[in-house]
């Protein structure tokens, strides 16, 4: 197999990162996963392994480390690179900014070195929707004006300013991807997200709900200018999200450069549409309380998918309650319950 099937994923055992793993060696690809394991678990990797049947390698490492980097790099003889790494706790990232610009900035710094050094030019780079700030106007395209209000999106900025400087001073390929709201699990079940510090994304937060770990969901603002008041968002199963990855790869293959797309789905479901959904899907009441909006949110949020479309022929397929389902499938089956994923909008669950 050529070294352009090698991938480095940087924090392959983290959400996002060990379902586009599991997606690549699905395909063929040889995946070599590094994570420094803060807010996931070497676990991961014997699920991708079962899933996928074919092996992928496992280094336990940080993303600063740039001999670490190097050897890994020149020993794997890596052809592309997607670069997950980072912290991405928006709450986390005001409390404690200097480890988001150390983490994420310098991190990235670090990779880029490693990579020039082994003469390595295709990376795919994991950004945020967080950029665009307060949206000036809906759908956000890639051409809406970046102004991010806080420091996890200002480290993810700064880095795509970084990238972009890089690819335009060498013959790199670079592909930034700025994902929307990332839900769901693999729909065997087996994968799925598991953040080992409290969870930031709405459908970890709603599944401890319907598991009976936590009484109440906060739904912060219900006074929004929505259909519901609730707040307006983009989500995207997260194996749409890891096929985007592989589109992504792709075009780096025959480009050069720097280009950025959004991936997302499109369309924009409210906190309070999730929670019905999550309802059907899981067959148990999610209990809710309303608190006050929080600083910094926006009413609707949500892509225009388009340029993804046409040049990486990729588009999101899986629908709301496939997110649903697979999430709760994950879920409730690391709590000992069984779960029946159906093609249809309702699915059943069975306690064992």
């Amino acid at each position: 197999m050529s070294r352009n099937t090698n991938i480095l994923l940087t924090g392959g055992t983290g959400y996002i990162g060990s379902h586009t793993a599991l997606a690549l060696t699905s395909r063929g690809y040889n995946v070599v996963l590094l994570d420094n394991l803060a807010n996931s678990s070497a676990e991961v990797v014997d699920a991708v392994r079962t899933i996928s049947g074919r092996d992928c390698t496992f280094i336990e490492g940080d993303i600063r480390d740039g001999s670490l980097l190097k050897d890994v790099l020149r020993k794997h003889q890596i052809g592309s690179v997607i670069h997950f790494a980072g912290l991405k706790s928006v709450s986390d990232s005001i409390e404690d900014p200097i480890s988001y610009y150390s983490t994420n900035v310098v991190g990235t710094l670090e990779l880029l070195a490693a990579m020039a050094s082994e003469g390595i030019s295709k990376l795919v780079f994991s950004s945020s929707a967080t950029v665009y700030g307060v949206p000036a106007y809906l759908p956000i395209d890639e051409a809406h004006p970046t102004s991010p209000v806080n420091p996890y999106g200002r480290s993810k900025l700064h880095c795509e300013e970084i990238l972009r400087d890089v690819a335009a001073a060498g013959d790199w390929s670079i592909v930034c991807l700025r994902y929307f709201n990332p839900a769901g699990a693999h729909e065997s079940a087996l994968l799925g997200e598991r953040p080992t510090s409290r969870p930031n994304n709405l459908l970890p937060v709603i599944s401890e709900v319907a598991l009976g770990q936590s009484a109440t969901l906060q739904v912060y603002g219900n006074d929004y200018d929505t259909p519901d008041g609730t707040g307006v968002r983009d989500f995207i199963h997260v194996m749409d999200l890891a096929e985007g990855h592989e589109a992504a790869l792709r075009f780096a293959e025959t480009s050069r450069g720097f280009e950025t797309f959004n991936l997302g789905t499109g369309q924009g479901y409210s906190v309070l549409e999730m929670v019905q959904a999550y309802e059907q899907e899981s067959g148990r009441s999610i209990a809710r309380a309303f608190s006050p909006r929080r600083p910094g949110d926006v009413a609707s949020c949500y892509a225009d998918t388009s340029k993804a479309s046409q040049v990486l022929n990729w588009q999101a397929a899986r629908s709301l309650h496939q997110m649903c389902a697979s999430s709760w499938a994950n879920v409730s089956a690391e709590a000992g319950a069984h779960v029946e994923v159906s093609d249809s909008p309702l699915s059943k669950i069975v306690d064992q």
